[in-house]
């Protein structure tokens, strides 16, 4: 190992940065990681959760029986913004489906403005506690996740999606 680390640094700085990343890579891939789009939760029941913020309360599993696009965002979160219009648009053009914006790491005045703001016309709720997006673990915004209508994970995103794309719409007329 000592040779390794003496090697190690007397690479130029560009070859160190290259070396550390393809390290970190294989320790990726052989470590696993659930923040891809296919995770270890796709068909398994979505953790159910109850956040409670100031007089709303929501339970996931009060949504049993339909399609959940439940979102993870903050208002921190640049992709986040840019993904809520069509977020919108599409809980506009597909009513029968339940849009769910989840808040969290942030402080709720925050939320409360960026609402204002940003013109949110989505079922939102911040989340205090992180629990509800701990239970999914998701902890960088955004993440997305399509919950069936018994209550089993379909699909992950993550980042910012288009989620009136023909073939996002397809997808969830389909479920």
């Amino acid at each position: 190992m000592g040779d390794f680390k003496v090697r190690y640094q007397n690479l130029p700085g560009p070859l160190r940065s290259i070396l550390f990343g393809v390290i970190g890579l294989i320790l990726l891939a052989t470590t696993g990681c659930d923040r891809g789009s296919l995770p270890e939760q796709v068909a398994k029941p979505a953790p159910n959760f109850t956040i409670v913020d100031g007089s709303r309360t929501i339970h996931l599993s009060d949504y049993h029986g339909k399609t959940v696009v439940l979102s993870f965002w903050a208002s921190w979160c640049a992709p986040c913004l840019a993904e809520f219009p069509s977020l919108i648009d599409l809980q506009k053009q597909m009513p029968q489906i339940v849009v769910l914006g989840v808040d969290f790491n942030d402080d709720a005045a925050a939320y409360r403005q960026y609402l204002v703001d940003n013109h949110i016309d989505l079922l939102t709720i911040h989340d205090e506690s992180q629990q509800s997006n701990l239970a999914f673990g998701t902890t960088r915004p955004p993440e997305t996740y399509i919950i069936d209508g018994q209550g089993k994970i379909r699909r992950k995103f993550i980042g910012a999606q288009d989620w009136t794309s023909p073939e996002i719409m397809n997808y969830l007329k389909n479920l």
